[in-house]
């Protein structure tokens, strides 16, 4: 009897072959197999962790708190994390979104005055197989200094390395007849060609962890991290992480989670879209948590987000952790004498300016011209290299005030602007693009999450609108689809009849989505399990061919 096959692997997508060969070494895959064979088990289980929380809330009735069981962490005043490298302690602007296959902007921002770069595998990219190994590639030669036109791994701004969160899987790879974890896929390769390099640079090896929904899963990353330095052949507490604190549950865990990776952690981080898209995503069936129009009624002021980061500071500053906030989305108009030039930078000027003063230690920005700007500020109004002095001791913050719902309703403009952007990144994706450009702003995974998940839950409680006491349904919103479609083709310049195909397959997609019984997790998982999707890429195209009418052979 033959022994079963270890790992399957697809074949480079056309034009990566050298690419492909650099990364997916013998070496690599071999430590590959060995990271997700160790940890697959434990991702199942935290996976099945969070459906039974949900269930549990869902059937009880009952809503988060502080933990009982962890009390005696949060009540013990001495334990603090492990101090952060030199390079970690002054990252007041970082460059967020920053999607690695993208190689020109990718070398642009290496070359950038910002003090970090979240290099994302996430929300701001599109997980195609040929997108994950040009990033890859691209970070391999960043580290190795191969790029003529960046300077040296120690002197550019320190890679703050983001994986896939744990709802990602890699199609292309299977360990033991499973497809691979895609955060395993990502950190391990990330690790395995860089980390050693990274540390002997002190410039490394860092890492942001997305949607992170508890301690244990703190825990998860922590075991992971000491297996890897362990293989590798790094001393413990090489890896450093930021945990982003986007989901409402983790919110009552902060200190559970910087306890468990004390030793590993670069602190906690705050962002406001996928945060209150999390609220929908646990509470959006119960009326007491009607998110109201995010255009018009959410932003950092409001008590339950205002109370979020205000917790994160006083948390991480206690415990020794840096606190960062979120990212500023608005794109500068390219003349600096104009008008809208100096509107756009007051604006993110004023809403930066509420987090330095709430105690963070830094945040990031998309557009490169707000890096200057923005550390200036943090010049103006903070004093040395972080702001960890500040303990916001004087601050008390109550389940109550993370669970409030900010007061008001919805517009028609509010309503058609999430439409506009949930198809707008169904269709980015359906073009292998994790982000892209709307009324000044960039929009990513997270927007496109609050986006659809205010329309699914306008319709699931009929909400009416202000304009004109119209209740938002269905057919409400099919109708403004429709309308939504007809003002995107005159601003979109199609090229191919596929291209206009494409727009009307997003909005099908999205209409879908907003519709379901049940509201589906993540819309990067409906996406990435979704057929639409993966056939659009060449690396699934390889495998339809065949007459009309066959059946899709599988992936592998």
């Amino acid at each position: 009897m033959s022994d079963p096959i270890t790992m399957e692997l697809e074949p480079s997508p056309p034009g990566l072959e050298a690419e492909y060969r650099t990364i997916f070494t013998a070496g690599s895959l071999v430590f590959l197999q060995e990271l997700v064979s160790a940890f697959d088990e434990e991702v199942d289980k935290i996976l099945r962790l969070r459906i039974s929380r949900k269930t549990h809330l869902d059937l009880s009735g009952d809503l988060p708190g502080f933990c009982e069981v962890t009390a005696p962490v949060r009540s013990d005043p001495t334990w603090r994390v492990r101090p952060v490298p030199q390079r970690l302690q002054r990252r007041h602007v970082d460059v967020g979104d920053l999607a690695p296959c993208d190689t020109q902007r990718f070398i642009q921002a290496l070359s950038s005055p910002a003090q970090g770069l979240q290099v994302d595998f996430d929300d701001g990219n599109c997980p195609t197989y040929h997108n994950q190994i040009k990033g890859i590639y691209n970070v391999y030669r960043a580290v190795h200094n191969q790029f003529p036109n960046a300077p040296k791994i120690s002197q550019a701004p320190v890679l703050m390395l983001r994986p896939r969160a744990w709802n990602m899987v890699e199609h292309n790879m299977m360990v033991k007849g499973k497809e691979v974890p895609g955060p395993l896929c990502d950190f391990g390769f990330l690790m395995f060609h860089c980390g050693k390099l990274l540390f002997d640079s002190e410039s490394g090896p860092f890492f942001y962890l997305s949607k992170v929904e508890s301690y244990m899963e703190a825990r998860l990353w922590n075991n992971i991290f000491l297996w890897t330095e362990q293989k590798l052949g790094l001393p413990v507490g090489s890896i450093k992480a930021t945990v982003l604190i986007e989901n409402v549950l983790s919110a009552f865990e902060m200190e559970e989670i910087l306890y468990e990776l004390k030793d590993h952690s670069a602190g906690l981080n705050c962002g406001i879209w996928d945060y209150s898209a999390s609220f929908v995503n646990k509470f959006g069936h119960r009326g007491a948590f009607l998110l109201p129009d995010r255009s018009k009624y959410v932003n950092m002021e409001k008590l339950f987000l205002r109370s979020y980061m205000d917790l994160l500071v006083q948390t991480c500053h206690r415990r020794g952790a840096l606190a960062t906030g979120g990212m500023a989305a608005l794109l500068l108009p390219q003349d600096r004498d104009s008008a809208p030039y100096r509107a756009a930078l007051a604006n993110v000027t004023r809403l930066k300016l509420l987090e330095i003063k709430a105690g963070v230690d830094g945040f990031m920005v998309y557009d490169l011209g707000l890096i200057e700007p923005m550390q200036k500020l943090f010049q103006l109004h903070s004093q040395g290299d972080n702001q960890m002095h500040q303990l916001r001791d004087d601050l008390t913050v109550t389940p109550d005030d993370l669970l409030c719902m900010p007061a008001g309703g919805v517009t028609l403009y509010g309503l058609k602007y999430n439409i506009a952007v949930g198809i707008l990144f169904i269709d980015a994706w359906l073009k292998g693009k994790g982000h892209f450009f709307y009324r000044g702003q960039v929009e990513d995974s997270a927007t496109a999450e609050i986006s659809r998940s205010q329309v699914w839950q306008w319709i699931r409680h009929q909400t009416q609108l202000e304009d004109d006491s119209r209740v938002v349904t269905r057919g409400l919103v099919t109708e403004l689809t429709q309308e939504v479609m007809g003002e995107l083709k005159v601003v979109t310049r199609f090229h191919t009849v596929r291209e206009e195909q494409r727009l009307l397959t997003a909005a099908a997609m999205f209409l879908e989505v907003v519709q379901k019984r049940d509201f589906p997790e993540f819309l990067t998982t409906y996406l990435n399990l979704d057929h639409t999707f993966l056939s659009s890429h060449p690396q699934a195209k390889r495998h339809e061919g065949g007459a009309a009418g066959d059946l899709p052979r599988p992936k592998l």
